[in-house]
């Protein structure tokens, strides 16, 4: 069951990843920050299942008679013959490949929110409004002083 509801949160993290996507791809920059919090939740989700999968992962171990903190594909070596081993495959493959898609997806994310944030920074220094960089007193830097390190430091 462990594994189940391990595979529920990485297609929920999964769909997540792809909701942030179509809302980057419309321009709906407003409901990111919506969007990252749900994902943060789900991540934190997928860690607490995490452990408690350690848990009931040592207990199989020691009936098994495999290693202490042994992975799932040690489990499946120790495994006795029968259902159990194809089923616990299963569960590698598909995790194995949700993992590789939220990774894709991440990746894929991450590379618009890049181009998104560099294109609203061209955009403003475009403008010639003085955005009102600041020093690491908080005051605000001269207009001679260099923007990425301050040289009064």
């Amino acid at each position: 069951m462990q594994l189940w509801r391990e595979r529920e949160l990485l297609e929920l993290l999964l769909f997540k990843l792809e909701e942030e996507q179509l809302l980057l791809a419309a321009g709906k920059s407003r409901w990111i920050q919506f969007s990252t919090r749900e994902i943060e939740q789900v991540i934190e989700r997928l860690k607490a299942s995490g452990m408690a999968r350690v848990v009931e992962s040592e207990a199989v171990a020691e009936d098994w008679g495999a290693p202490e903190g042994a992975t799932l594909r040690e489990l499946i070596d120790h495994a006795p013959e029968g259902p159990w081993r194809d089923v616990f495959s299963e569960h590698l493959r598909a995790l194995t490949q949700l993992t590789a898609e939220i990774a894709q997806l991440r990746d894929a994310n991450e590379q618009q929110l890049r181009v998104a944030l560099r294109a609203t920074q061209e955009t403003v220094a475009s403008l010639g409004i003085d955005t009102g960089a600041y020093t690491n007193q908080g005051d605000r830097a001269r207009d001679d002083s260099a923007r990425i390190v301050d040289t009064r430091m």
